[in-house]
């Protein structure tokens, strides 16, 4: 619903009349989503409360917020709604023949993509095919007669096209080149038959049997929001070998390293993350992804079936050979490189080794040593520092121990652990050590007082006993043991205790 109680228009603005956000509004944390109300339990109320009621007819104290807000940390564009519903007629306004209208228009918007595709099938293949004479049948499967879709040494038109598009499950024909040429075009049409198929059948069954609500719940209404992420230090890459990192520093394009012929490195990586981890996998897929963007193929490698490194090493070899022949040079056995002048360009290319001269770009000088430069797949994780940083002053508290929480979620605050306690301890810092202990954590009242005295601008520390402690005591007595706590003097426990 819209109607939410001591909610003003402004917070409401791009709810629409159901309370349901509208696709494409920007959010940001405390922003309503979904509105929702839920009636409070019916209290009998005094006499003169009634006739306020009455007269300014408030309704608010009557129902409970119970909306859907946008979390904090959270802000982006709303990219879908999905309002899931179960079929039940008495409760719904969705009637029977609202479900079979909505059906049908499932089906005609269906049966126009598939024909639209099907067209664009017929064109692909009338760019390979149109005017061709073919040596053998192509026949249908499907089709009881068996008669030829498409009869050898005909020339093909656009009609006979058209109809193997149309039986594109369901066509055969002898292997052969032809064949392969058609398979290739079919295949990548298939796929998207496919989705347009997925997409009726989940919408015509979501529709005749309502969908994934649980049981007992009427409706359910799920919010899909996008967030615009830009790659920021603190965020946590990883590559296929295990080699996961946080980014240190960015820097501008300019400032980075650059190989003789001026092109930049994109991502720097510490070479000390490879040797006690002993991943060498990096190594020889940097050395890999060079020689096959140079020579430009693709590379598929097994786990236990995958290249050696000696075939990596030889394409390698053809890479270097390929870059000094496009650049018009001459490759001399012995590895070295000169060009038309006869001037050494040896370190213009990736050697064999993988390594290249680089040049430091904010002096412009080359490093001390060759550096391994290539390609590797490397990718961002779901580790983003901005979803993580996070603060507390004074929060919620655990009903038991009442120390703070833990964790983001909760509001929690930073955990002092007992290794935490050791270094304050060994730093003689007894009066920090006695404020983490107790009124910065579970000393109630304490708490109190130390927040008055702020407030007052009196700077002393008046600590009690922490509520850790009372719990340990009744822990001990639920054991069994009488354990209690003497107030006053210390003397002499009576012989009976």
């Amino acid at each position: 619903t819209r109607d939410i109680p001591n909610v003003g228009e402004e917070a409401l603005r791009n709810l629409d009349s159901e309370g349901v956000i509208r696709v494409g509004a920007e959010v940001k944390p405390g922003d309503i989503l979904v509105g929702k109300i839920t009636p409070k339990s019916e209290t009998e109320l005094a006499p003169e409360e009634r006739l306020l009621r009455a007269i300014f007819g408030e309704k608010a104290a009557d129902v409970k917020d119970n909306s859907l807000y946008v979390p904090s940390g959270t802000s982006g564009i709303v990219m879908d709604v999905r309002i899931e519903r179960r079929f039940d007629p008495t409760r719904e306004k969705m009637t029977k023949a609202e479900v079979k209208r909505q059906v049908k228009e499932a089906q005609s918007t269906f049966k126009a993509q598939l024909s639209e595709i099907l067209d664009d099938l017929a064109d692909r293949l009338a760019d390979h095919l149109l005017g061709v004479k073919l040596p053998v049948d192509i026949v249908s499967s499907s089709d009881p007669d068996g008669a030829a879709l498409i009869p050898a040494e005909r020339k093909i038109t656009k009609v006979m096209l058209r109809r193997l598009a149309h039986h594109y499950g369901s066509y055969s024909m002898p292997p052969g080149p032809a064949k392969d040429q058609i398979d290739e075009v079919m295949n990548s049409f298939k796929l998207r038959i496919r989705d347009i198929t997925l997409r009726r059948d989940e919408t015509v069954e979501r529709l005749e049997k309502g969908d994934g609500a649980d049981p007992g719940i009427i409706k359910s209404v799920k919010v899909y929001v996008a967030s615009k992420r830009r790659i920021a230090i603190g965020d946590k890459m990883a590559g296929r070998h295990g080699n996961k990192g946080i980014v240190a520093r960015i820097t501008p394009v300019e400032d980075l390293p650059f190989m003789a012929d001026g092109t930049p490195v994109d991502i720097v990586l510490n070479p000390l993350g490879v040797p006690s981890r002993m991943n060498v996998g990096q190594v020889l897929e940097t050395h890999l992804g060079w020689a096959a963007r140079v020579l430009g193929m693709r590379v598929a490698s097994p786990v236990f079936d995958g290249i050696d490194e000696t075939k990596i090493h030889g394409l390698l070899g053809e890479a270097k050979a390929a870059k000094v022949k496009e650049m018009g040079w001459k490759l001399k056995s012995d590895g070295w490189v000169v060009d038309r002048e006869g001037r050494d360009r040896s370190e213009c290319f990736v050697d064999t080794d993988g390594k290249t001269r680089l040049f430091d770009g904010r002096t412009g000088d080359p490093f001390a040593q060759r550096i391994m430069v290539g390609y590797i797949y490397m990718l961002k994780l779901d580790h983003l520092v901005v979803n993580k940083i996070h603060s507390r002053a004074v929060g919620p508290y655990s009903l038991v121990t009442q120390q703070p929480l833990g964790g983001k979620a909760q509001h929690g605050g930073q955990r002092f652990g007992e290794m935490e306690v050791w270094a304050l301890e060994a730093y003689g810092a007894a009066h920090t050590l006695q404020e983490m202990l107790t009124v910065k954590s579970d000393d109630v009242v304490g708490r109190t007082k130390i927040y008055e005295s702020i407030m007052r601008g009196d700077n002393t520390l008046d600590a009690g006993v922490p509520e850790s402690f009372n719990v340990l005591m009744k822990e001990m007595q639920s054991l069994g043991l009488d354990v209690r706590v003497r107030r006053g003097k210390a003397s002499a426990a009576s012989p009976d205790k």
